[in-house]
């Protein structure tokens, strides 16, 4: 278990090293100058991190078009590089994605230790893993009916995390989605689950019932070791 940890903060520290280079920048409706990748071939753009920690606070709207140049592009992707869009941005507060965005890519959001209101459209067909690693602040938040599997280390450590709504078009929920979210006292698990990856709620210190549905066949190594306050756990036959 320590060494799944450790390649776990590991990644997370290696994603900080180095940035994607970024083809121009806007401002946004909030005032904030965000900065785009031009996907090749396409009039979409990624947003992407700068290369620095911090550089958007408060509350942060993302435009769905961008102009630049005397060309529109759609906002389609929270790109990912080596580091998430806005990884380490502790003063962001709240952050409205919209419905132009299909795509959240890994650590988008990893330690925003201020975020505490996120809203995710349905236009999103996939959020990466560790994209809100750390964020402390989260205290709840629903997974729109466009998402199909929960990534890898998603949830990890965001210790205030009290509700997560899960969609029934959710089969999968990845390695350690859920460890250490210590608040997490409840979890309606979906009809659609088929299987639970390894270390998916370690130490999930305040979890005190589950039920696990009929339709998963698969339950990882230690996918709840450490829920100390565990009373009750529903295991179906299948």
């Amino acid at each position: 278990m320590k060494k799944v940890l450790l390649s776990l903060v590991l990644i997370a520290s290696t994603m900080l090293s180095t940035v994607w280079a970024y083809d121009f920048s806007v401002a946004s409706p909030s005032g904030h100058t965000l900065y785009y990748q031009i996907i090749s071939g396409t009039t979409n753009v990624g947003l992407v991190n700068p290369g620095y920690n911090d550089y958007v606070s408060g509350e942060v709207v993302i435009p769905s078009t961008v102009t630049y140049d005397n060309t529109t592009y759609n906002v389609t992707e929270l790109k990912y590089g080596s580091v998430g869009t806005f990884e380490n941005c502790t003063g962001i507060t709240s952050i409205t994605i919209p419905n132009s965005v299909t795509t959240i890519g890994e650590n988008a959001f990893a330690f925003c230790s201020g975020l505490s209101s996120v809203t995710i459209p349905n236009s999103v067909t996939a959020i990466d893993g560790y994209s809100f690693y750390g964020c402390t602040s989260l205290t709840s938040i629903t997974i729109p009916n466009s998402i199909t599997s929960i990534g890898e280390a998603l949830f990890y450590g965001c210790t205030n995390l009290t509700s997560v709504t899960i969609p029934n078009t959710v089969t999968t929920i990845g390695l350690g989605a859920f460890y250490n979210c210590t608040s997490l006292s409840s979890i309606t698990l979906p009809s659609s689950l088929t299987a639970i990856d390894n270390y998916c709620f370690t130490n999930c210190t305040s979890l005190n019932s589950i039920t696990i549905p009929n339709s998963v066949t698969t339950i990882g190594n230690y996918a709840f070791y450490g829920c100390a306050g565990l009373l009750s756990i529903t295991i179906p036959n299948s």
